[in-house]
């Protein structure tokens, strides 16, 4: 079963990305770049 979700992607101050997602509850991600906050 696919579904789409939307995911919201920000750059920190830091310099990471972080992802986040009104569509799945307690999806919170961060990575060096956007992709790797994505996988």
């Amino acid at each position: 079963m696919e579904k789409i979700i939307n995911i919201h992607i920000e750059k920190l101050p830091e310099g990471l990305y972080l992802a986040t997602s009104d569509d799945l509850q307690g999806l919170v991600a961060q990575g060096r770049t956007a992709t790797e906050a994505l996988e």
